[in-house]
């Protein structure tokens, strides 16, 4: 049956919430996953709606190809980032959307085919001949790219997944621990193998590399403790940022900065700190006057 020719934002808007999660999963940005909307509604102004069968899949379509044209050139640009790249980081919680920050990173290794694939058919539930139609491939070519995707995303999924309370007590405990300098406290909440990742994007201070280790990550904990003025940090939020167990701090220096953790059978395996002040505006409306 095919739509009447409404006002264009009366079937828009409905549909602008899956379209930005989409776009976000897609390009890990705020800004450039509401701007991909933004060009995704004035194309379906100029588009003849009254032919239009299925609003929903034209306009999520729409949405993919361009964001796989905003991915072609964000490769460039990523490659010439400044330090560790990370997903700028989100307050969201969606019901039965298990893709949390550390599987983000996963598909950052994907090519945008195969990352298109997978979210639009693992993550929003298309079927394989809605996915051929919106990234201009076959269906068995979807499958391929989507099986190809998984294998990479389920190396990235925890083994051992902590329980929302749980999640809240180690992030807890980590922000109590770090803030006092008590290494011996932070030293039973971290693996062995931990990982540290830090996002300044040049634009604040951060670690340039990935920190491996445990050792090294007690030994950057308390030298940002001993010289920089962690024991002054405010909390401001507590809760979860892209589906894992997080806080929100305004550090000594005026940065506003998100700490998430990665939490497998009871230790914290990866740290993911966020201080680009570009990443960090959908962040700053969240939390509100406590940012300043």
């Amino acid at each position: 049956m095919k739509l009447p020719d409404a006002n264009p934002a009366d079937v828009f808007d409905p549909l602008r919430p899956r379209l930005l999660r989409i776009a976000y999963r897609m390009l890990g940005i705020v800004a450039e996953a509401e701007d991909v909307v933004q060009e995704a509604y004035l194309r379906w102004h100029q588009t003849d709606r009254a032919a239009v069968r299925d609003a929903e899949a034209v306009l999520v379509r729409t949405v993919t190809r361009l964001c796989l044209d905003v991915l072609k050139s964000a490769r460039v640009q990523r490659e010439q980032y400044v330090g560790t790249w990370l997903p700028e980081p989100i307050v969201e919680t969606v019901e039965g959307d298990d893709l949390t920050l550390t599987l983000m990173m996963a598909l950052e290794r994907l090519s945008p085919l195969e990352r298109a694939a997978f979210l639009l058919h693992d993550v929003f539930g298309m079927d394989f001949d809605e996915v051929a139609k919106a990234i201009d491939r076959d269906p068995a070519a979807c499958r391929q790219l989507a099986s190809r995707a998984r294998s990479h995303v389920r190396e990235a999924r925890p083994r051992f997944p902590v329980s929302e309370g749980q999640g809240r007590e180690l992030a807890s405990a980590f922000f109590t621990a770090s803030r006092s300098g008590d290494v011996n406290a932070l030293q039973a909440l971290l693996a062995q193998d931990v990982i540290t990742y830090s996002d300044g994007g040049g634009r604040t201070k951060a670690a340039l590399n990935p920190i491996y280790g445990a050792e090294k990550t007690l030994r950057l904990l308390d030298g940002l403790f001993q010289h920089s003025g962690l024991a002054l940090s405010k909390l401001v939020y507590e809760g979860a940022i892209d589906g894992l167990p997080a806080f929100v701090t305004l550090e000594a220096d005026g940065v506003l900065q998100t700490t998430a953790l990665a939490i497998e059978e009871g230790r914290i395996v990866a740290i993911y700190v966020t201080r680009n002040p570009d990443k960090l505006h959908s962040i700053r409306r969240a939390v509100g006057e406590d940012a300043t």
